[in-house]
């Protein structure tokens, strides 16, 4: 993997952030629409550590497009059948058809990391993947499958920062597991496991790229613009569409109010009274 300058740590006024991710998204409503026209599959892969802005990422990017076109897949724990099937068999079948963009928050390379470091693979699993894992990338690429695969990193003190940050807001606990906590106390293995994966699996048709995440906004915008200029997209022609005009009433007389159940008007009581 080839060495880049190192990104600046410097924060983006908000105003420019929010500028330019606008510009971003509305480059990916076209690659949406890009992807239908031509029924392209494209592949994105998210991993990295835990707390480093890769949920955050895929949110921005798929804000305004379709989940009929971008989907998003996060899988649970397998279950003990798909435990005895082939590794890579329920990936497999989350893959997307013509027409689609598929975005794994977190992906086939769990068994790289978290089972790896955790222990939930033999180390004989272990070995076959990063034999199999090169081979399997090939195939989906030699059949026209557009893969890029993002590693978000992020520094152990941003790390704590941000977990810290979790733990305090109850409206964001949810993003902590235990197993999240874990990392911290298993921040080498996870550093060791991270460097032997990339050996194996950095492959021409499909490399690695890093983002460096200690700066959320700036990471998403260098995110964002980097798969932007990997896609080889074009303008699709918006379809022409005309407001119809509104038929003439022919007599139809909507049912009392009180023969339907209403929703209570909650903002009613939002309302300050004067």
């Amino acid at each position: 993997m080839t060495e880049a300058a190192s990104p600046s740590t410097r924060k983006l006024p908000t105003s420019v952030y929010e500028a330019e991710l606008r510009r971003l998204q509305a480059e990916f409503v076209k690659v949406q629409e890009w992807v239908k026209a031509e029924r392209q599959r494209i592949v994105v892969v998210f991993e990295g550590r835990d707390a480093a802005g890769k949920g955050g990422a895929i949110k921005r990017i798929t804000q305004y497009l379709s989940p009929r076109v971008a989907r998003i897949e996060a899988l649970p724990a397998p279950t003990e059948r798909e435990r005895t099937e082939w590794y890579f068999q329920r990936y497999v079948s989350r893959l997307p058809a013509g027409g689609e963009m598929v975005l794994f928050d977190r992906s086939w390379y769990n068994r790289a990391g978290v089972e790896k470091v955790m222990g939930f693979c033999t180390p004989t699993e272990h070995r076959r993947f990063l034999h199999q894992c090169p081979i399997f990338e090939r195939m989906l690429v030699e059949d026209g499958v557009l893969l890029r695969k993002y590693w978000f990193s992020v520094s152990d003190k941003e790390q704590q920062r941000r977990f810290k940050s979790r733990l305090q807001d109850p409206m964001r606990q949810w993003k902590l597991s235990t197993m999240d906590l874990e990392s911290i106390s298993r921040w080498e293995d996870y550093s060791r496991a991270k460097d032997e994966m990339m050996v194996h699996t950095d492959i021409p048709e499909a490399p690695w790229f890093v983002v460096e995440g200690d700066v959320k906004r700036n990471a998403r915008l260098n995110m964002m613009a980097h798969l932007l200029s990997t896609i080889p997209y074009g303008d699709v022609p918006p379809k022409i569409l005309e407001l119809p005009a509104r038929p003439k009433p022919t007599g139809y007389e909507r049912p009392p109010r009180d023969h339907a159940t209403y929703v209570p008007d909650h903002c009613a009581g939002l309302v300050a009274v004067e």
